[in-house]
């Protein structure tokens, strides 16, 4: 199973953002992800890593995710072969 780690930024208040992610994930993913971890930081930090790989940087990737991608992102890392129906399209 695979760990999802959301580390943001407490300064700029992203708690709520965060949160919001996390539940998508696990509504989506479910059992298939062992943990989705808030992880709290500070100077404009908002990461989205599955395992060892960063799947969402804020500053790389300017901005946030929508949730479709990041969904999708998190598939191919934990499921590739899975449909996410509506999502995929």
């Amino acid at each position: 199973m695979s760990r999802i780690q959301i580390r943001y930024c407490t300064q700029c208040q992203w708690l709520l953002r965060s949160g919001w992610y996390a539940q998508e994930l696990l509504s989506t993913f479910g059992e298939a992800l062992g943990e989705v971890a808030l992880c709290p930081s500070h100077g404009g930090t908002f990461e989205i890593w599955c395992d060892d790989a960063l799947l969402w940087e804020r500053k790389r990737d300017d901005g946030f995710p929508d949730i479709k991608t990041l969904k999708q992102r998190v598939r191919d890392q934990v499921e590739p072969a899975r449909n996410l129906g509506h999502t995929d399209r």
